[in-house]
């Protein structure tokens, strides 16, 4: 069919046509906007998920839902070479911007902003210390710094400082600021303590100010290591796979939108090899568009273009993760899925540390150096001590049939 009228979108971020299945958390946050904006009490909130299930769009249509409330947004993108202060700046002057406060309240806010941004140390992504005036990086705020507010160098006490003083300056125009960050888990353990600390004080004080995170499955144990309380701090959300209806809407609105349909048997094909998660949802239905002849979509449009699909992933999606391992580090990955699909029940979605030490005839100990690695670059995750998995489903299967 014509690829030009192709409506499907593989992409890391990238909101597809049809956005199935997640009315529930859409309806929630709703929900949330509005208590908040009344005054009443409420979390801020957590998705979590593998990669490849559509967080990162989740977030980005939560962070639409905000802006089509009137509320002022920022987001960010958590990095773990990087201290919260320069990004988060920039993403609370973003939002302070779109509220668009004029005079005293905004410039207070502004300046407020300014404060906390020049604390940004020198020379170290995370480390600690006050910048020479010359060397202090600013968000592009032209108002001066307000002294004696979020500027203690304590990322703590600043943060709390920030957030309360924009989150009172949003009470004051009657609406609110959401601020959104993507990787979450990659946040160093001091940030994640200033953000659950911040985030405690301005729901004790009801203040319009809400953070929405997206992290992988064990940023709950993340937050949780750092402030005990942060399990009644935050309203979480596991992002999953789709479901069979919620998949084939995903592959039949937006067919229908170009007056186009799938035949139930190719339904049934897709599902069986997408799994329902999303990315790959978007990968096969773009590889069996471009391939399919014309409407209905068949079964055998989708095992023509099945080894398209398929390339595309290994290519795009997994092959460039592999990559980025080191040759040890390459070697534990390929031991884990081994592992995994040893187990006794198929394959299992997390093994125990032991065991891919005992596959590969090596020490647990002797292993840790690249056990570590590959959950700092975000290949691997741990949900439980002594178990690991990876972050990326049908991995194992890649490393088994590719590697």
């Amino acid at each position: 069919m014509d690829p030009i009228r192709n409506p499907y979108a593989p992409g890391a971020g990238q909101r597809p046509p049809e956005l199935a299945g997640r009315d529930e958390q859409l309806d929630a946050f709703d929900v949330v906007l509005e208590r908040v904006a009344r005054g009443r009490p409420e979390r801020s909130v957590v998705l979590t998920g593998l990669r490849g299930v559509g967080k990162t769009v989740l977030l980005n249509a939560l962070r639409s839902a905000a802006v089509r409330a009137g509320w002022g947004t920022g987001k960010l993108e958590a990095r773990p070479d990087q201290s919260l202060r320069r990004p988060l700046s920039s993403a609370l002057h973003q939002a302070v911007r779109e509220l668009g406060p004029a005079g005293g309240a905004g410039d207070h806010a502004l300046g407020v902003v300014r404060s906390f941004a020049q604390r940004e140390p020198v020379g170290s992504g995370t480390g600690r210390g006050a910048p020479k005036l010359r060397d202090r990086w600013n968000p592009g705020i032209s108002v001066p710094a307000v002294a004696g507010r979020a500027d203690s160098g304590d990322v703590e006490i600043d943060l709390v400082e920030l957030l309360s003083d924009l989150g009172g300056m949003a009470a004051d125009t009657g609406r609110g600021i959401a601020v959104f960050i993507d990787e979450m888990q990659d946040l160093g353990p001091e940030d994640v303590s200033a953000l659950c600390a911040a985030a405690h004080e301005i729901s004790q004080t009801g203040l319009p100010l809400v953070v929405v995170g997206a992290g992988l499955p064990h940023l709950p144990a993340v937050l949780s290591a750092s402030k005990s309380y942060s399990e009644r701090l935050f309203r979480y959300s596991r992002i999953d796979r789709l479901d069979r209806a919620a998949a084939d809407s995903a592959l039949v609105r937006p067919a229908e939108e170009e007056g186009a349909a799938y035949e139930p048997d190719a339904l049934d094909a897709m599902y069986a090899a997408t799994g329902g998660y999303p990315y790959f949802i978007q990968a096969y239905g773009k590889a069996v568009w471009d391939r399919a002849p014309g409407s209905p979509i068949t079964t055998s449009d989708v095992e023509v273009a099945a080894p398209e699909a398929e390339s595309e992933l290994a290519v795009g999606f997994f092959g460039s993760r592999f990559e980025r391992a080191t040759p040890g580090e390459r070697e534990y990955l390929r031991a884990m899925a081994e592992v995994a699909a040893a187990a006794p029940d198929g394959e299992a979605e997390a093994v125990a540390t032991s065991e891919v030490a005992a596959h590969l005839g090596r020490k647990p100990q002797s292993l840790s150096p690249a056990r570590d690695a590959l959950l700092k670059k975000g290949l691997i995750y741990s949900g439980e001590r002594g178990l690991i998995a990876f972050t990326v489903p049908h991995f194992g299967r890649y490393l088994r049939d590719h590697t």
